[in-house]
């Protein structure tokens, strides 16, 4: 899989891994980066006229439709955008984890459906889920995040073998913490923003169906393929003590 030329969408890329993602795609010799954001005003100036500010809300079934009418022209799609809420899973208000699952598995899977017409007509289309190391193993002070990025780890399994006839590559990016204002309560080490961002465009290139993008998702996703339950209590004494 090749950058070069492409005509990009990354959603969420007013802060962290997705501004990171367009920074590092502008080095890549992509033809076009639409940067989609709730509210334009918000995205950075990335200084480069390849990049096109887009309003989605990927919540927003009529914000969704309209993005897709106007970028009709990507070749790839980097599902980017995401919300986490820190709660607890027995106390928290059931909005509060239920917004977790409306963003990060309901929304991402609207902005593919509504993106597929268009991917479908164009030669080695590919589709990028931002999902995490969550998704494998579930953070006590993240419940409706790690339930929801679970959920999204199994629906891009799924639209993987549904894009497959259609030309579509779908591939998953599954990063550990990350050094961002939504990981900032996590007491991990993190990788900056742009370093995620090289892997994944570096793991696309290489034709990776899932890129760890960080030393930490490396090792706990090698843990889990070893054992799963020992990934779980790695979790556990990490949180509550061991």
């Amino acid at each position: 899989m090749t950058l070069q030329n492409r005509t990009v969408l990354v959603t969420g890329a007013n802060r962290g891994i997705g501004r990171a993602t367009v920074e590092a795609l502008l080095e890549k010799g992509v033809s076009k980066i639409y940067a989609g954001a709730r509210n334009t005003n918000s995205l950075p100036n990335f200084g480069d006229n390849r990049v096109v500010p887009l309003a989605i809300d990927i919540t927003d079934p009529a914000s969704i439709e309209a993005a897709a009418a106007t970028a009709h022209d990507i070749d790839l799609l980097i599902n980017n955008a995401g919300t986490a809420a820190f709660a607890d899973m027995l106390s928290a208000p059931m909005d509060t984890i239920r917004a977790d699952m409306d963003v990060n598995y309901y929304g991402t899977l609207a902005v593919t459906r509504a993106f597929v017409p268009a991917l479908e007509l164009k030669k080695d289309a590919a589709i990028i889920n931002v999902v995490t190391l969550a998704a494998f193993v579930a953070f006590p002070s993240l419940p409706g995040y790690s339930a929801s990025k679970a959920a999204l780890w199994s629906q891009s399994q799924g639209l993987r073998m549904s894009l497959a006839p259609k030309g579509i590559a779908l591939h998953t990016v599954n990063p550990g913490p990350i050094d961002t204002d939504m990981a900032k309560e996590i007491d991990m080490e993190k990788v900056t923003p742009r370093h995620a961002a090289d892997e994944i465009l570096r793991g696309f290139e290489a034709g990776e169906a899932d890129i760890f993008p960080d030393p930490t998702s490396k090792q706990l996703f090698g843990l889990w393929k070893q054992d799963y339950r020992a990934l779980e209590q790695a979790v556990y004494d990490m949180h509550f003590g061991g």
